[in-house]
């Protein structure tokens, strides 16, 4: 039987800050699981963000106008991605678990972790319009977001001066990951641990290990099915009618981004459905 592998993306330019603790509790724990951990250090191996025309080895499909996608995805099909893309792309194929440890910059990822999604999850690889969603190339392994914050728990309330954590989550979570197909597990949040003593810091990161040890028996997140929806241009992809119509009885949303006008499913973005 193939070892099980996890990947981990880290978006930090300190070894010496609490995302490298984080990190490195991850590693001991999933290794101890006997999972083959592989870290991505995108500072460390200096991961260029900008999704350029150097991606593409050799000539292009339109020279005259550079569609980055179009390119991208002609090169992967061809084998002539360029090798920092390949191999990022190769660490993932590999992997059934995929974690990004990361600080929340501006209510989102670090550049540079932008930078990888931009141009490691290309068209063909990580998706088609015939494969997204819940039925997307990646349904089968599972992604999680791992992450401090500046701001404290309170301040990212619904009625906190920053909004709905869930509403921040959203496009991280079901825009990429869960578009990709990822069943995406809940986020491991450490809210404003610069601002924490050292034994509420160490208390974090026992928290992140006691839930490591069982974290592939978890519930995924809740996300709309695709068959809810009129999968063709002519329909808009929209909800289909009949959908709409069995919804208009309940007193939430489908999930955070399809809230339908209704309140938002609460915690849709921070807490699995319990199980049953």
């Amino acid at each position: 039987m193939a070892q099980k592998a996890a990947l981990i993306l880290f978006a930090h330019q300190s070894q010496g800050s609490f995302n490298a603790a984080a990190r490195d509790v991850a590693i001991q724990e999933l290794t101890e699981q006997g999972f083959k951990v592989t870290v991505s250090d995108l500072y460390a191996m200096n991961f260029r963000a900008s999704a350029t025309r150097d991606d593409v080895i050799g000539g292009l499909e339109n020279p005259e106008h550079f569609q980055y996608g179009e390119e991208t995805m002609n090169a992967w099909k061809e084998g002539r991605l360029s090798d920092d893309i390949t191999a990022e792309q190769r660490k993932v194929e590999e992997a059934e678990l995929v974690i990004f440890q990361f600080p929340l910059y501006w209510f989102s990822v670090p550049a540079i972790l932008k930078g990888w999604m931009d141009r490691v999850l290309t068209q063909g690889f990580a998706f088609s319009l015939q494969k997204m969603y819940n039925n997307g190339i990646f349904k089968n392994k599972k992604a999680m977001l791992s992450f401090t914050t500046g701001a404290t728990e309170t301040m990212f309330r619904p009625d906190g001066i920053n909004g709905d954590i869930n509403v921040a989550l959203w496009p991280l979570q079901n825009g990429t990951l869960h578009f990709c197909g990822f069943q995406v597990l809940a986020p491991q949040i450490f809210w404003s641990p610069a601002h924490c003593p050292a034994n509420v810091r160490a208390m974090m990161l026992d928290g992140w290990r006691a839930r490591l040890k069982a974290l592939l028996k978890e519930e995924p997140l809740t996300f709309a099915s695709s068959e809810l929806f009129d999968l063709s241009f002519q329909g808009g992809f929209l909800l289909r009618p009949e959908v709409r119509e069995q919804r208009e009885g309940q007193p939430f949303g489908l999930t955070t981004g399809h809230h339908l006008g209704k309140p938002l499913p609460p915690d849709n973005q921070t807490k699995a459905p319990p199980k049953g």
